[in-house]
């Protein structure tokens, strides 16, 4: 390694004499010395270049010694075999034509310790008619910024392998997630009728919002014959949401379908419910319930009534849209919940359908839907009693239309699942028609 003499300290920042020592001691430090022990390598090659002289600095960097390397070698000797091709192709090509090069980053061969990541720039003496005479080189250590580089790169890489994992990992949970859906959209469809039958005498509507299509939804309705010229029919919202809700959904409509054909009276139909219910659920400590409203319709053909019995246990009473323009609930005080205790009393009610009247079952969706300014304001049924006055008369296809709309309506305020399904009858014969389905 080079070594210089030593350097007088200065004495103080006060003392002068010190200080003019230290700067003379400086100023007469040799060119050679500084040439030898700069903190940077040194060389001078002819123009094929062999090495015509080379500093201590770059000796110590490659433990060579001066009388092999000196008239012996020539610059590229002292590169790495990738270097060596590189200056070959590159780096002396270059620098004959542009005349000097700089930062040039190359790979040196030490004699221990493997190689040495430098940066090299070049520039080429002329004489005085312009002819290169020799290459004059200049080398600096590059293993901290080539450490560096190769941090930063094993860093991005890490980064680019990071990302393209949680890409994958994101496309895969779409996937999963649209597989979901579609095997809960089956799933859903499954536990409501694709269509409803056509019904003589009648027209019929249904609508289905569903709330989540992550989650399966806990509405149920259904419509279907029974005896002679009556049908039956429910409508009601099971307790929670996902898997069991379905579970109990499944058991609820096919109970009550049962129940209907071995008793078509709408209160026994329930009271059988509610005793499956709390037999099924109670037992092992994890009740379930449902709210429901069951009704048998008769229909009196072309001159007799059309009439509507209905039971209650727990849900939002009907709503009938006359043919004269008045819109009234069809109370059923006194209904608990399916399900809870037994025994639970059903409440019940029974009306005449007019032509023109048509009867509306719905969900608490509908009712609970949050309106106003900062959606803290539930719709309610006073506001639905007034929507459904606006729009007295309709037919069950025009009023599940237009409650279609009023749900659309509450955007993110609707955040539970609804049901709707009205029955009527027409206001003449002519418009009798088939049964219409909507679902979302």
């Amino acid at each position: 390694m080079c070594r210089t003499g030593g350097v007088p300290e200065p004495a103080g920042a006060g003392d002068e004499a010190s200080t003019d020592a230290v700067f003379t001691a400086l100023l007469e430090d040799s060119a050679e010395d500084l040439y030898e022990c700069a903190p940077c390598g040194y060389l001078s090659t002819m123009m094929d270049g062999t090495i015509a002289k080379i500093n201590g600095t770059l000796l110590d960097w490659l433990g060579l010694d001066r009388e092999a390397v000196v008239g012996r070698k020539r610059f590229a000797d002292l590169l790495t075999i990738g270097g060596k091709l590189y200056h070959e192709t590159h780096f002396a090509p270059l620098l004959r034509m542009q005349g000097e090069l700089r930062g040039i980053a190359l790979d040196m061969r030490r004699q221990e310790g493997g190689p040495l990541p430098v940066l090299v720039s070049a520039v080429i003496k002329h004489g005085s008619e312009g002819e290169p005479l020799l290459i004059r080189t200049t080398v600096f250590d590059a293993s901290d910024r080539r450490s560096y580089e190769k941090e930063l790169l094993r860093r991005r890489e890490e980064a680019e392998r990071a990302r393209a994992e949680a890409d994958e990992a994101r496309r895969q949970a779409e996937a999963d997630r649209a597989r979901l859906a579609d095997a809960l959209a089956v799933l859903q469809r499954s536990l409501v009728p694709d269509s409803l039958p056509d019904v003589p005498g009648l027209e019929s509507a249904v609508h289905y919002h569903t709330a989540s299509p992550d989650q399966l939804g806990g509405d149920f309705y259904d419509l279907f014959p029974v005896t002679g010229d009556r049908w039956a029919f429910f409508l009601g919202d099971v307790c929670g949401k996902g898997p069991e809700a379905a579970s109990l959904t499944s058991l609820t409509r096919y109970t009550l379908r049962a129940a209907a054909h071995h008793d078509p009276d709408p209160a026994s139909a329930l009271t059988t419910l509610n005793a499956v219910l709390h037999e099924r659920y109670t037992g092992d400590g994890n009740p379930r319930y449902c709210t429901c409203i069951f009704g048998i319709i008769e229909t009196g053909g072309e001159d007799g009534p059309t009439t509507v019995r209905l039971a209650s246990g727990g849900h939002p009473p009907a709503l009938v849209l006359r043919s004269d323009g008045r819109a009234e609930f069809l109370p059923t005080p006194g209904g608990l919940l399916i399900g809870v205790v037994p025994g639970a009393p059903i409440g019940t009610a029974e009306t005449v359908l007019a032509p023109g009247d048509t009867v509306v079952l719905y969900t608490d969706g509908l009712t609970e839907a949050r309106n106003g300014p900062g959606r803290d304001d539930l719709y309610g049924e006073d506001a639905l009693h007034a929507f459904a006055t606006d729009h007295a008369p309709a037919s069950p296809h025009e009023v599940v239309t237009a409650l279609t709309g009023l749900l659309e309506s509450f955007g993110d305020g609707l955040d539970d699942d609804t049901a709707l399904l009205a029955l009527g009858v027409p206001a003449a014969p002519s418009l009798i028609g088939p049964a219409t389905s909507h679902t979302s």
